[in-house]
């Protein structure tokens, strides 16, 4: 039997189970950054979920200038566990400088998804159903505001389109294009 037939599934799991958790605590981050409506039941279900890991934290890890930096830290920790499981699983052992350094790119490669993946839903629900608002959408508008404005304001509508979110998906993938490849390879040179 192939070895990779139960190594492949258990990193499809690891990954996302810690994937999702630390999707859920960074947006939390981002939420609160972003001043997003913090009684939308979306915002309310991301509290929740976060609290009872994030509020011990916060003991050890305090805010700087109103930015909640445990959920950062928990976010990106999140990460290394994943890293740390994934590695193992692999058979490469245990490695915690390398999983704390991975960490790094994973965390800013996901913050820079989270706007990707906002803007694109929230083109889609305003082509299927315009108009329409959900917690969902409250939420998705509060992420993506903060950079479609600005875009706005530089690209305005043109015959009615909105070219805003194309340019900024470009942009963050530009981004992501630039950034993150120095970033991994200067981790793997340190590990």
């Amino acid at each position: 039997m192939d070895s990779n037939y139960l190594t492949n599934p258990l990193i499809f799991l690891v990954e996302i189970i810690f994937g999702l958790y630390a999707l859920v605590v960074l947006l939390r981050f981002l939420l609160q950054l972003l001043r997003a409506d913090f009684y939308n039941p979306l915002s309310q279900f991301i509290v929740k979920v976060t609290s009872p890991v994030l509020n011990p934290m916060r003991r050890i890890v305090p805010g700087i200038g109103g930015l909640d930096i445990a959920a950062l830290v928990l976010a990106w920790l999140v990460l290394v566990l994943k890293m740390l499981a994934v590695l193992a699983i692999q058979g490469q052992g245990a490695q915690p400088v390398a999983a704390l350094l991975l960490a790094i790119p994973e965390l800013l490669e996901l913050t820079i998804n989270i706007f990707l993946f906002s803007i694109l839903i929230q083109v889609i629900i305003s082509w299927i159903n315009p108009g329409s608002y959900n917690p969902a959408m409250g939420v998705i508008h509060s992420i993506t505001e903060p950079l479609l404005g600005p875009a706005r304001r530089m690209l305005p509508p043109i015959s009615g389109f909105d070219l805003s979110p194309m340019l900024v998906m470009i942009l963050l993938l530009l981004l992501e294009m630039l950034l993150l490849p120095p970033i991994r390879q200067l981790v793997m040179h340190l590990v």
